[in-house]
């Protein structure tokens, strides 16, 4: 199963590490480093349908959770019907 966000679909991206020796002495690369998101697994109540729904989401998809519903946000995120 990839790290991915059900509602938000982010996933982790690769970006550049530097260290502060690096720039104390102007000199070039420590390598790439994988910066993952912040993916929680919760389970869900949803009264509409009066069961639970567990998904995998990130913070900010909690966030967004938090303030359409969870109803709404689901169904728009094509996981429920």
């Amino acid at each position: 199963m990839a790290r991915v966000c059900d509602i938000t679909g982010k996933s982790s991206q690769v970006g550049g590490g530097y260290s502060n020796r690096t720039r104390a002495t102007k000199f070039n690369p420590t390598g790439k480093r994988r910066r993952l998101v912040n993916l929680q697994k919760k389970t869900v109540f949803v009264p509409e349908l009066n069961r639970k729904v567990t998904i995998t989401v990130s913070a900010k998809g909690l966030k967004i959770m938090k303030k359409k519903g969870a109803f709404q946000t689901l169904k728009a995120a094509g996981l429920i019907k």
